[in-house]
This record gives C-alpha cells, structure tokens and sequence, in this order.
C-alpha cells in the first residue's frame, strides 16, 4: 500500500540498491475497482531520482510545483526529473470498467546531478513508435533504440532502454543486450522462458520473487521479475498464451546511495539536509 492507500505490487525496491543499480524501484499499479486506487498519491516531495510513469489502462492527472498540469492516458508516457527538488501528486482514475493500470520506474541520478534543475515531460501514445517482426512480435520502443527506432523518452541519466513486448503463443526471440548494462524484464500478461546468454548450460537465471534458479521448463508468469546477468543476448520462449512483458536496462552508476522514501542521495548528510530544507521551506531551489 502506497500514496493515501493505493494497492500495488512492488517488482523491486527499498532492498540492495546495487542489484538493480542504476534502477531503484519498480512498481506495478493495477486495481480492478476504484477503492485498489482512487486515493491516489498527493502531493509529496522527491529529490535525486528521475521517475518514468507508463500508463496501460485508465488515466493519470498530476501536477507539481513546475506549474504541469495534464492528464496520462492509455499508452502514456511521463517523464519526471526530480534532480535538487520538486513536489508533486499523481492521482488516478479507472477506465470506463473501472480498471486501471500502470507501472513506475526510478532512475538514480550520479552525485554530479543529484542537485540539477527539475525536468518534466508528458509523451502521448502516439508518439511512441511500435514495431512488428514477422513472427507477429510487437515491441513499443519507450525508450532508447530498438529494431531501427528510437523511443521518445530521452535525456535521462540512467541512458534506459525501455521497451514494451508481445510475442505470440510458441513463438521463440532472442534480443540483443549491451554487455555493460544491467537488465531485467518484467512479466505482466502470459508467461514465457527466459534464457540469458550468460548461462551457457541453459539454465534460467533468478526470479527475483523466489530468490532461486529455476529449471527452464518452468515458465515466467504474471508480476514476476526476472534479472540477467552479463550476456549479451536474451532468449525467450512464449507460452502457450504469448507473453506480453517490459525489458528495461540501464548503465550502472556504482555509487554510494542514501535513500529515505522518496528521497536517494549519496550520503547521510545529504539526506539530513533534505529533510531540513523540507521543514523550512527551502526544499524547492530557484531554477540555475
């Protein structure tokens, strides 16, 4: 539970910042009636992180202290960087069966900008290109380049490739992995097989869930992360419903991170200063 009582489920976060590292926490929002959401999440501050809000089903109005206003869509995008300061809600609402969906990423910012000035953007659907293989694959490229498309989502420190796949029932697809990066995919509709280059006797990595290597007959299903490791390629093997999932990766930051909720410096001292500038009323800084 999260916000003023908005029900999610929560991928990763709040745990070891350097497994997922530049990542910090993922969550997965979905509500079958208006009581899992309506609340939403209020005007509360964030400092160091950067957020990528992607909205499936429903909408999403926010607002913050740059003066935004708007409202999310299906198959929106929202792009926050909160560097020295900002405050901010996000309040959602369900589509007309009641439901509502979406997912939030954070990004850690390098000490370098952790005190930038804030930045927000809001990308429609529209503008977010979506490409099909052969094999009736569908990938929306959110962010970074993908099969000849660049996603509209950009600037951001952790340099993520975000990507939204659907691959059909049976159907097996390898996709490539900058070696460097770390990743991981995030399974929200069917289930598949991953397969991580780095695992040469085939062998799955960890689900992250479990906390345990799994056999590759077994399949990943519905709100399950699974995290590769230093290969170069994924395979996945859809079941027989298809698999419809997130691949997201980013090049690490390797530094030392202090994180109190919505805040993630460097340091104690950091954090301790934020929690000042908060009580006096100095938390927003003049843009540079």
């Amino acid at each position: 539970m999260e916000g003023a009582g908005v029900k999610l489920h929560r991928g990763f976060g709040f745990g070891d910042p350097e497994a997922f590292d530049p990542f910090l926490l993922f969550d997965d929002f979905r509500g079958e009636m208006p009581s899992d959401y309506i609340k939403g999440f209020p005007w509360h501050p964030h400092r160091g992180i950067e957020t990528i809000t992607y909205v499936l089903e429903g909408t999403v109005e926010h607002g913050d202290s740059l003066g935004n206003r708007g409202t999310l869509g299906a198959g929106d995008i929202q792009w926050m960087t909160a560097g020295s300061g900002i405050m901010h809600q996000e309040m959602p609402t369900g589509n007309a069966k009641g439901q509502m969906h979406g997912f939030q990423l954070w990004g850690n910012l390098p000490s370098s900008l952790k005190m930038t000035d804030p930045r927000y953007q809001d990308i429609a659907s529209k503008e977010i290109p979506e490409v099909t293989d052969d094999d009736g694959t569908v990938v929306r490229v959110v962010a970074g380049e993908f099969w000849g498309k660049r996603g509209p989502v950009d600037g951001i420190a952790a340099d993520p490739q975000y990507l939204d796949v659907t691959i059909p029932a049976g159907v097996k697809k390898t996709f490539k992995i900058d070696t460097y990066r770390r990743a991981f995919a995030y399974v929200f509709q069917g289930a598949a097989a991953f397969v991580d280059a780095s695992k040469p006797s085939g062998v799955l990595l960890e689900k992250e869930v479990f906390g345990q290597e799994v056999n590759i007959r077994d399949l990943s299903g519905n709100r399950t992360v699974v995290r590769f490791g230093s290969g170069d390629e994924v395979t996945v093997q859809a079941g027989e419903e298809g698999v419809r999932f997130l691949l997201i990766s980013g090049a690490p930051i390797s530094e030392p991170v202090a994180w109190h909720g919505p805040i993630v410096m460097n340091t104690r001292e950091e954090l301790m200063q934020a929690m000042q500038d908060l009580r006096n009323g100095t938390f927003i800084r003049p843009a540079h």
